[in-house]
């Protein structure tokens, strides 16, 4: 290379490119190293067509790179005319090997020995470092690739897809249109996947349309020239060798971070977990001076942060003091806050109060509060209620609030500045387990769900203060306040936290009793083998125990327990609950009494096997993750349709609800309808943020939903569908009395509705508007009908064999 510069940019992303972009037109001497062969190479990687989301929506963009919510081709054009409008100096296919302090500058080395000179450098290179290959003989044979632009264009042919992420099974799913898919998971799950990635690769391999080889590896790779396929793969699987003949390999195996290249630049990462980004400054650098970081790696993943960071680090290092551009956000969102002097104030308050905040970097630390709220309540003000349906995690700023666990309880727990609450409901999915009202001088910093769960998720210290807090709450909101704090500490450490899949086992019947389990998320049955039959005697969910019969018997298990869905149980080992047991009477008379009434409620279900039956045929359709759920008693049920008309009436003419199909036993139907999961599938990937909860417990869907399809490709019980937005129609009575207008359901002739705009996702919000209660139950003239939760199921069946 041999040139001196007063820019090296390397890495041509959102960021990296927008910075060369503003140095071009600032008449700033620069070059962009990128070390694959075009620019925004991640982005280039996505499958064809895929949807770029321009978040957050509430922030200006700055950079001179046009970008707006699109398809991936439009943005990378539009990224590519502005690039060389400005006539950007990339070089492309450089990957660099070093970068060195060198005559008061960098020295930057490229792996084919040429070097550059540079006053400064910018690290825009993100966190999926370079493309990890196959590792084998033969990993660039021409017939294999290492991404998918659109799987329309192959057909007929034989595919095998290598990884377990979300990519590879976004590839292989789409590829099963019109091929024959194979894949190749090093694991024995799709552990890495999103739960909606998950479900559909496992229903293509249970219907056959994917052959999955697990616990396998590629040995060999090598081509067969002059033969129906392209090549051979043979692999090393659990059951010996196999040998599968391909037309192409499209391995999606992820990328080889580069946090050992960056160190090796001298930047310093704050801790050794796997999550941590480098500390930078205001003005994006690092501790190593001159040398500049944006971008993911920066901690800021998000495209338009990206872009901006790339415009505001050129205009630093020109000597130009530029405020960030989410600035007048802050400081409109925090003027509210008591002794409020600046944004940068309040954030250094926010960071130096709130623990579980405590180890993100500036960049992360004004990414979460964008998305969150602050409130300065009246004293008695009430947060949240008992049995709301609300799932935001709160941080006390300042002052206190009073939690009630019981109305009218004069016992309440206090918290105060740094604390918070939320976090058992945010977990569980369940109803608010509490009261909370604000105290005096109470500042609160309110975060919804799914900012919280990105945070869980990606740092280990928040995670683990959460879960710290959520373990000894638990023991005393859920057992005891009366027993001494030194013994609540000695359960709570000895505590653990476990996770169960989806049909695993927590504890067999006959098993030594040695913990009891409380349940934080999910739901569990619990059954018994009553001859050569397993019967399931009962249903528990999520804020309740099991386990106890063995404890307080000193025995062993009764039952058999297993996860109805995804399961997160405490466990608390036996020596130190019975103690906590023998501090309080009143806790163990109250679990005495639990126990007399399950053994009872058991036996007599053990005697009438109609009801386990029915039970478990429940729980076998997904029952068990639902907080409200659309039940046909068919021995009531005429067939009259009335259900489907009323919801198609009250939501535009489209119905959410498909009476006909969904599964029956005995007189229960399950008709397609919403379940209001207690962990919406549907919320998990919405890139607008349209899918809510009500406090009420409805899961609906806001007006700006942008049609992306990835709630109705994510729900394992298909009832999100795709519909054009219906305009203004004939009332029912019109079309029952006199024939006017469409029939529910039916578009009408020449309705532009139906043919000019884009369809958005539609589904059962429970008519949570209307006064009455759901449409489809009201409507029902006998009764068949009924929305219920699984915590009334045993009441429900009760009335059903009656």
């Amino acid at each position: 290379m041999g040139d001196r510069f007063n820019v090296a940019i390397i890495g041509a992303g959102p960021a990296g490119l927008s910075a060369a972009a503003r140095a071009a037109e600032s008449g700033v001497s620069h070059v962009l190293l990128e070390s694959s062969g075009q620019l925004a190479n991640t982005i280039y990687r996505y499958q064809k067509g895929k949807l770029v989301m321009a978040e957050p929506g509430q922030l200006p963009l700055r950079s001179p790179l046009p970008f707006d919510a699109g398809q991936r081709e439009a943005v990378l054009a539009g990224w590519g005319d502005a690039a060389s409008e400005r006539s950007v100096n990339v070089r492309l296919g450089v990957e660099v090997a070093g970068i060195e302090p060198s005559d008061g500058g960098f020295r930057v080395t490229g792996k084919n020995g040429e070097s550059l000179a540079a006053e400064h450098v910018v690290l825009a290179i993100g966190l999926q470092g370079n493309i990890r290959k196959l590792a084998v003989e033969g990993e660039d044979l021409p017939f294999v690739q290492y991404q998918l632009d659109d799987a329309a264009a192959y057909a007929d042919e034989v595919i095998v897809v290598v990884g377990a992420g979300d990519a590879a099974i976004e590839n292989a799913v789409s590829l099963t249109a019109a091929n024959r898919v194979v894949m190749v998971n090093r694991g024995d799950e799709f552990a890495r996947a999103k739960d909606g990635n998950r479900d559909a690769v496992l229903r293509a391999i249970d219907s056959g349309r994917i052959r999955c080889f697990y616990n396998s590896a590629i040995r060999r790779v090598e081509a067969l020239d002059g033969a129906d396929f392209a090549g051979r793969v043979t692999l090393d699987t659990a059951d010996g060798e196999a040998v599968i003949d391909c037309h192409r390999i499209i391995a999606r195996i992820g990328a080889i971070p580069p946090r050992r290249f960056v160190e090796s630049c001298g930047v310093v990462f704050p801790s050794d977990d796997r999550t941590a980004v480098p500390e930078v400054s205001a003005q994006y650098e690092s501790n190593v001076p001159g040398l500049y970081i944006i971008g993911a790696l920066g901690g800021y993943p998000l495209i338009k942060q990206a872009l901006n960071q790339g415009f505001e680090v050129i205009e630093f290092i020109r000597g130009h003091d530029v405020e960030p551009a989410d600035q007048p956000l802050l400081e409109e969102k925090f003027a509210a806050m008591p002794g409020f002097q600046s944004a940068d104030s309040a954030l250094q308050h926010i960071r130096t109060t709130v623990p579980v905040l405590g180890d993100m970097t500036t960049l992360q630390l004004r990414e979460f509060l964008l998305d969150s709220t602050l409130h300065t309540p009246q004293r008695e003000d009430v947060i949240f209620r008992l049995n709301d349906y609300s799932n935001s995690f709160y941080s006390v700023l300042s002052g206190e609030v009073r939690v009630e666990l019981k109305p009218g309880d004069s016992e309440q727990i206090t918290l105060g500045k740094g604390e918070f609450f939320g976090e058992m409901s945010l977990i569980s999915g369940r109803r608010r387990n509490a009261t909370v009202r604000a105290g005096a001088h109470c500042v609160l910093l309110e975060t919804p769900r799914r900012t919280m769960v990105k945070l869980i998720s990606s740092s280990e210290h928040a995670r683990r203060v959460i879960d710290e807090a959520f373990i000894m709450r638990a023991i005393e909101t859920g057992f005891t306040k009366k027993a001494p704090p030194e013994l609540l500490r000695e359960v709570a450490a000895t505590a653990a936290i476990r996770r169960y899949k989806v049909g695993e086992v927590l504890f067999h019947e006959g098993d030594e009793g040695s913990c009891l389990h409380l349940i934080r998320s999910g739901s569990v049955t619990v059954s018994r083998q009553i001859g050569h039959k397993e019967l399931v005697l009962a249903y528990v969910a999520a804020g309740n125990y099991i386990g106890e019969m063995a404890l307080l018997g000193n025995t062993t298990r009764s039952a058999t327990v297993t996860a109805a869905v995804a399961a997160e149980t405490i466990t608390l080992e036996a020596g130190p609950f019975m103690r906590l047991l023998d501090c309080d009477p009143e806790l163990r008379q109250r679990m005495e009494a639990v126990v007399r009434t399950r053994t009872l409620e058991n036996v007599a279900r053990e005697r009438d096997k109609s009801e386990s039956e029915i039970l478990s045929f429940l729980v076998r359709q997904g029952v068990g993750e639902a907080t409200d759920v659309l039940l046909i008693d068919e021995s009531l049920c005429v067939h009259c349709d009335n259900c489907e008309t009323a919801c198609a009436e009250t939501h535009g003419g489209t119905s959410r609800l498909n009476r006909r199909a969904g599964p029956s036993y005995a007189m229960i139907h399950v008709p397609t309808s919403c379940r209001h999961c207690e962990h919406p599938h549907c919320m998990k990937d919405c890139p607008p943020d349209a899918i809510r909860r009500d406090p009420n417990g409805e899961v609906y869907i806001q007006d700006n939903c942008i049609g992306c399809g990835n709630c109705e490709r994510n729900c394992p019980y298909d009832v999100i569908q795709m519909a054009h937005t219906e305009t203004r129609r004939r009332s029912l009575f019109w079309w029952q009395m006199f024939g006017l207008g469409a029939a529910p359901g039916e578009a009408r002739s020449g309705d532009e509705s139906a043919h000019g705009e884009a369809k958005k996702a539609v589904k059962c919000d429970m008519c949570k508007d209307l006064s009455g209660g759901p449409a489809c139950v009201r409507s029902c003239p006998t009764g068949a009908a009924i929305r219920i939760g699984p915590e009334q199921l045993p009441a429900y069946l009760e009335g059903v064999k009656g």
